[in-house]
């Protein structure tokens, strides 16, 4: 039996805005978030233990992370390397400069040449030697254009017919890979790579260069026990026969994935004496920061503030990074003393309060003035004053200082508005 641990997406570095620095340590509060998600991960693969760790791509979140985070990532992953258990680092977006031509932030383990650390980033078979076995690791990298086109394939073609014939080269160097594998050693595919049949989240907003997406049955092919997928930041397993699983990131990265659940997956790949070999895999969890979205409606409170305060005393805050979106009108925000919101929000880890006012010039017409309405100015005021709940109690009085105007002003007594002319407050 082989046993194998698959991460990917682990993205050190990012979502630093939610963070401060640790006085204790020096670093960001939230780097110390991602570094326990890697820990633990690596913690788990020494304990069990795992004979292989494959990294679906996606280390940092940008191809230059700074030294420190660099530094951490390597040290964590050296606890296997000291434990003599093989690593495999596959290349993801966000680790290549230059859109996949300049090299990629995971080579300088190829250049080290630390034993038992292998980069994939080309599109390749490795053929690696375990406590459990040997096993054969298709590389799979992320793609650009440029890795299989050349300027003359593509003149005068549109993206979509770009991204087809990408497909089809990629399908026939896949199909020719497969064919020279060894039928009596577990073969795996490890693919960094969009799949057209996933579901997709902040990814598509963090993706560096616009890449293509491939078929699911390009990878869901009998010769492989397991496919091991980076890029996809939600946990989901695709396929079934053979297994085709993104692990999701072991850590949230933003408000967009407030919902997923984050951890890794445990993969034992047994011998089969219908198909040679089988993958038995299963999630495992990881406690990551929680984020939550809080949402408060305060437009026909009373007393917004307190609205706040009472709706934000029924959750609980502590540790989790929180997101307080609060709408209300405009006179409403001049009243409002935010200083007891700030105090009642400290217990977070982090928070931010997002108000929304709307526009005065967006306010939905009042009701009565229809587009076939036809009022007298007079008449037009007290339908207005009628639909304004703060108003209401100045009502007798604007009315009153509007009969003043109109009987100075004869011509604007008698003269009829029609719907848009109201100009009033």
């Amino acid at each position: 039996m082989l046993r194998i641990l698959h991460l990917a997406d682990l993205h050190l570095g990012s979502g630093l805005s939610h963070g401060r620095i640790n006085p204790a340590t020096g670093r960001n509060t939230r780097l110390e978030d991602f570094i326990l998600a890697l820990s633990r991960c690596i913690d788990y693969a020494l304990s069990e233990p795992v004979d292989l760790v494959l990294f679906g791509g996606d280390a940092f979140p940008t191809a230059t992370p700074e030294p420190t985070v660099q530094e951490e990532f390597a040290r964590q992953f050296m606890r296997l390397a000291q434990a003599q258990i093989p690593v495999v680092f596959l290349v993801g977006n966000h680790d290549q400069y230059n859109r996949g031509g300049g090299g990629a932030s995971l080579d300088i383990y190829s250049a080290l040449q630390i034993p038992g650390f292998t980069v994939g980033n080309k599109f390749k078979t490795h053929r690696l030697t375990t406590i459990g076995g040997d096993v054969q690791i298709v590389t799979l990298p992320w793609l650009h254009r440029s890795s299989f086109l050349t300027k003359d394939a593509t003149r005068g073609l549109t993206l979509d017919q770009v991204d087809k014939l990408m497909q089809e080269r990629l399908h026939i160097i896949l199909r020719g890979e497969i064919k020279n594998l060894d039928p009596n050693i577990p073969a795996i595919l490890l693919a960094h790579t969009m799949v057209e049949t996933a579901t997709f989240g902040v990814e598509r907003h963090l993706a560096i260069g616009r890449g293509f997406t491939v078929p699911l049955e390009f990878l869901a092919q009998p010769e492989f026990a397991y496919v091991a997928l980076g890029h996809v930041h939600r946990h989901q397993i695709l396929c079934t026969d053979p297994p085709v699983v993104y692990p999701g990131s072991p850590e949230r990265v933003d408000f967009g994935e407030e919902k997923e659940e984050k951890g890794f997956m445990r993969v034992d790949i047994l011998p089969d004496s219908e198909k040679n070999f089988r993958a038995d895999y299963q999630f495992v969890p990881l406690p990551a920061r929680v984020f939550k979205t809080i949402r408060i409606d305060c437009s026909t409170a009373e007393d917004p503030q307190q609205t706040i305060l009472q709706a934000l005393s029924k959750i609980k805050l502590a540790e989790a990074i929180i997101k307080v979106v609060y709408s209300l009108h405009q006179h409403q925000a001049i009243a409002l003393d935010s200083a007891p919101i700030h105090a009642l929000l400290q217990t977070a880890f982090a928070y931010q309060l997002v108000p929304q006012v709307p526009s005065q010039l967006a306010q939905p017409r009042v009701p009565a003035f229809s587009e076939q309405a036809s009022l007298d100015p007079f008449s037009a005021l007290g339908t207005y004053l009628d639909n304004q709940e703060h108003l209401k109690p100045l009502r007798a009085d604007l009315l009153k200082a509007a009969q003043n105007l109109m009987t100075e002003d004869p011509e604007l007594a008698t003269e009829t508005l029609r719907p848009g002319q109201l100009r009033l407050l």
